[in-house]
This record gives structure tokens, sequence and C-alpha cells, in this order.
């Protein structure tokens, strides 16, 4: 679970590279933040350390009155005790429901996710998911399509869409009442690095989409 920051952490956070999100620290100082969340150990010779999306978004919001916590970066629960978590349909809205201090976060998490690929793919691609997308299969798919202005269900389960785990290895199933809405998820998907195919249920006939991380 990322951590917020020592006040000596966070001067580290705040020296890291603007475009890169490089960090300097002694071996120890990078070690820690690493285990509270906000960096990782590139897996490439000189093994530099680089902030996580979380890490970026504790330097983006630090100024911000209404900051909100960290978005996930690392492969730990992105939904454990006040960090940040995309909505994937048929929660409480979160707090600040969709206004622009929600907006903002799921962007800078978005953008940040998309860092984190550069940084782990060896030929530095943003256009397919990472190992932490493919470890949190249903919040990586929600991020997508919460990023790129879908609508997630409300509690009552009726307009918007829901993602949810499946017994497939590396699927996620996504719903949508409306068709239109439902095919429009699936090129946001697709957009976004995932492999997408619509189905029907045999017992309801409701049509769902059946997505998977693309790997090359």
């Amino acid at each position: 679970m990322a951590l917020s920051p020592t006040a000596a952490q966070r001067r580290i956070i705040d020296a890291a590279d603007p475009a890169t999100g490089r960090l300097r620290g002694t071996p120890a100082q990078l070690a820690a933040l690493v285990k509270r969340g906000l960096a990782f150990r590139h897996p490439r010779p000189p093994h530099d350390h680089f902030l996580t999306p979380a890490g970026h978004r504790i330097r983006e919001t630090a100024d911000e009155p209404d900051a909100v916590a960290p978005a996930p970066g690392t492969p730990a629960a992105p939904d454990a005790g006040g960090v940040f978590a995309a909505r994937v349909g048929g929660e409480e809205p979160a707090p600040g429901g969709s206004g622009p201090a929600r907006l903002r976060e799921v962007r800078g998490a978005w953008q940040g996710l998309l860092e984190l690929r550069r940084m782990t793919h060896p030929d530095g691609s943003t256009d397919r998911p990472c190992a932490w997308e493919r470890s949190h299969l249903v919040r990586a798919a929600a991020l997508a399509l919460e990023a790129a202005g879908h609508r997630p269900a409300g509690p009552d389960g009726a307009d918007g869409y829901r993602v949810r785990a499946t017994p497939q290895p590396e699927a996620v199933a996504v719903y949508e009442p409306d068709d239109t809405a439902l095919r429009t998820c699936a090129a946001t998907l697709e957009r976004a690095g995932w492999q997408v195919g619509e189905h029907t249920e045999p017992r309801t006939r409701a049509r769902y989409l059946l997505a998977s991380p693309r790997k090359v």
C-alpha cells in the first residue's frame, strides 16, 4: 500500500526529474520509498529508481487545497486504506463525485500509469498494459474507462459501466446496459491496449465485453 512520505522523503520526491521521475538519494532512502509504494527500481541496469504514479500524484497535489490520496503505482492493493482507486461501477461515488478534484485525480492516475508503462516495458512503449495492470485487471480496466470519460454505474446498478473479474485468466467482463455505450467502452479499451470481444450471456441474453491486456 502506498503510504504518505516523511519530510525527508518528500524532499527527494520534490527533487525528482520532472520529465522522467528519476530519483536521487542514498540506497536506504530509495529502498524506503519503494517500500512505501512511491518509487520503483528499474529492472534494467543501471537500476535507477523512479517515481511510481503514486509518487507523481504526491508531488502534483501537494499544493492543492483539495488534494486527494495518491494514485496506484506499484503491484500493491490500489484500493487499500485511502489510496486512489478507479470506480469499477456499482459502488458508492468517490468523495467529490465527478467534480474537478475527481477528474484531476483520475487524469493524473492515468498519466502516471502511462509513465509506468513507459518505464517498465523494455521498448519504452505505452500502447499496451504493464505488469501492474496484469495483476490488477479490474482496477486497470476501470481506470482506462473512467479516464476516458465513461460513467460508472451507481449503487443501483443502472446506467453506466461495471467491470468485474471472470474465471478466465487475464480477462475482465465489462457490462453496460446501453449497446452504443458498450461499443464505445470497447473502443476505449482497445485504444488503451486491451483485446476486446463482445459476448452474450446464455441465461440473461445480456451483452458484455470480455477484455484482456494485449501482450504485443
